[in-house]
C-alpha cells in the first residue's frame, strides 16, 4: 500500500470503532450472565483478570512486529516487513500455546492466587479451562490483525471485529438464556467467535497482503529480528503491566479509606470516562501506523508535523466530549445511581477529571508516536517514575494523610497523567526520537 492513501483520519476511524467494540465485547458477557446469575458474572469478571495478564504478554510482539513493519513499508523493503510478519504470527502462536497449556493445567491455582474462592473458584475455573485453553487464538489474533492494520487496512480489522461481537453476543443469548450453560456458553461463545476472526484475518492476510511462503524467511532463524522485536516490545509491555500493577498498588491503599458512596462514584465515573479518552487511543494508534511509515521512508520532519496535528486533533475532540461530560455530569451519574452522595461524588469527580484528560490524551497519542518512531524507553523510564511517585505515593498522600478521599486520589491520577504529558511534549519537540534508525543497514 503507497503512504499517499494512509491518513490519520482515514486509519483512526476504524480502529474507533474497533476499540469500541472491543471494549463492549466483556462487557456484553458479564451483562448477559448478570440476567442469568450474579455469581456467574462475577466469576467470569474474576477469570478475565487472569486473561488480561495474559494479553500483555502477546503485546510484546505485536507492539514490536507493529514498528518494524510500519518503518519497513515506509522504507520500501517489503519482503523485511513480511518476513518480521511471519517471526511475529510464530513467536505469539508459540507463546500462546505455552500460556493455554497453563491455563489448562493450572486455571485454579492461578484463580486461587488471585482470591477466587469456593463456588466463585469453580464457575471461574470453568470459563478460564476452556478461553484460556484456547488462548492461542486470541494471540494470533492479536498480532495478525496488527500486520493487516499496519499495511493501512484497518477497514479490515474493523469489520472482523463487528462480526465477532455480533457472533459473541448472538451465542451469549443463545447458550446462556437459552439453553442454560452458565459460564461455559459464554466462554464457548467467546471462543467460537475467536475461532472466526483469526480465520478470516489469515484469509485476508494470505490473500491480500503475504504469502504463506513468507514463513521460509525464517530459515536460518533472524535473531537480529527477534532482539530487535524484544527491544522494541518489551518496555511497551512493561510500562502497561507497570501502569496495571501501579492501579493495583493504589487500589489497595485506599481501598480501607474511602467511603462505600465513594468508591460506587469511583466505578461509576471510571466507566463514563471510558469514552471520553476513546477517541485519543484511536487517534493514538493511527499516528503510531503513519508515524512508522515516515519515518521508516526517512521523512521525520513530515512525522514530526503530523504527530503535532495528531495531537491537537485529539485533545479538540476529547476535551470537547469531557466538557459535554461534565456539563451532564448529574444526569450521567443518575444512570447508573439513584443515591445523591454517590451522583454529588461523580459530578465533583467528573470536573477534576478534565485536567486528567488533557494528560491522557498527550500520552495516548505522542506516546504511540513515539513509539512508531522507535523511541520506546523515554515513555517507559517516564511511566517508572511518574506513576509510582507521583500517582501511588500522590494517591495515599492526598487520599489518605490529607484525607481528600476520591478526590484527592482522583487529583494524584491528574497530576500524573499531566506531568507525564508535559514530559511527552518536550520529548516530541526536542525532535532526539529522529535520531533512532531501527532499519538502519538492514
Amino acid at each position: 500500500m503507497k503512504e499517499k492513501q494512509l491518513t490519520l483520519f482515514g486509519l483512526a476511524w476504524p480502529i474507533l470503532i474497533e476499540t469500541a467494540l472491543f471494549m463492549t465485547l466483556g462487557i456484553v458477557d458479564v451483562f448477559v450472565l448478570s440476567q442469568y446469575n450474579d455469581l456467574a458474572a462475577g466469576a467470569v469478571n474474576t477469570a478475565n483478570q487472569a486473561v488480561s495478564i495474559a494479553t500483555i504478554v502477546f503485546t510484546v510482539v505485536s507492539t514490536a512486529s507493529a514498528v518494524l513493519i510500519s518503518q519497513y513499508l515506509g522504507a520500501g523493503k517489503k519482503q523485511a516487513a513480511g518476513r518480521i510478519a511471519a517471526l511475529a504470527i510464530t513467536l505469539n502462536l508459540l507463546t500462546g500455546l505455552l500460556v493455554s497449556a497453563l491455563f489448562l493445567l493450572f486455571n485454579r491455582p492461578i484463580l486461587g492466587f488471585i482470591g477466587a474462592k469456593g463456588e466463585l473458584l469453580a464457575l471461574a475455573g470453568d470459563y478460564l479451562s476452556i478461553v484460556g485453553g484456547f488462548i492461542f487464538l486470541q494471540s494470533v489474533l492479536s498480532v495478525t490483525a496488527v500486520i493487516i492494520r499496519n499495511h493501512g487496512m484497518t477497514k479490515i480489522t474493523m469489520a472482523v471485529t463487528v462480526g465477532m461481537n455480533v457472533i459473541n453476543t448472538g451465542l451469549d443469548i443463545l447458550f446462556v438464556l437459552g439453553f442454560d450453560m452458565g459460564v461455559t456458553g459464554v466462554a464457548i461463545a467467546t471462543t467460537f467467535s475467536r475461532v472466526v476472526g483469526t480465520a478470516v484475518l489469515a484469509v485476508v492476510l494470505f490473500h491480500k497482503i503475504e504469502s504463506p511462503a513468507i514463513f521460509r524467511a525464517l530459515k536460518p532463524f533472524p535473531w537480529r529480528d527477534l532482539g530487535d522485536m524484544l527491544k522494541i516490545g518489551v518496555p511497551g509491555a512493561l510500562e502497561t503491566f507497570l501502569y496495571n500493577l501501579s492501579q493495583l498498588v493504589i487500589t489497595a491503599i485506599v481501598l480501607n479509606f474511602l467511603t462505600e458512596a465513594e468508591l460506587i462514584a469511583k466505578t461509576y465515573v471510571q466507566n463514563i470516562t471510558m469514552f471520553f479518552y476513546i477517541f485519543a487511543v484511536a487517534i493514538g494508534q493511527a499516528s503510531q501506523i503513519l508515524t512508522g511509515h515516515l519515518v521508516g521512508a526517512g521523512k521525520t520532519d513530515e512525522a514530526y508535523q503530523r504527530g503535532f496535528i495528531a495531537h491537537r486533533t485529539a485533545l479538540a475532540i476529547s476535551l470537547s466530549v469531557c466538557l459535554i461530560g461534565v456539563l451532564l455530569r448529574y444526569p450521567l451519574m443518575g444512570i447508573f445511581t439513584e443515591n445523591p452522595a454517590v451522583i454529588e461524588l461523580g459530578a465533583t469527580v467528573l470536573l477534576i477529571n478534565i485536567a486528567l484528560e488533557f494528560g491522557r490524551t498527550t500520552n495516548l497519542v505522542l506516546i504511540a508516536c513515539l513509539r512508531g518512531a522507535g523511541d520506546v524507553y523515554f515513555p517507559t523510564a517516564c511511566a517508572i517514575f511518574s506513576m509510582w511517585l507521583v500517582s501511588v505515593l500522590g494517591s495515599y498522600l492526598f487520599a489518605v494523610v490529607l484525607g481528600m478521599g476520591l478526590y484527592g486520589l482522583w487529583i494524584a491520577l491528574a497530576a500524573d497523567e499531566v506531568v507525564r504529558g508535559v514530559l511527552m511534549i518536550c520529548r516530541w519537540k526536542s525532535g532526539k526520537w529522529k535520531q533512532i534508525n531501527l532499519i538502519k543497514e538492514r
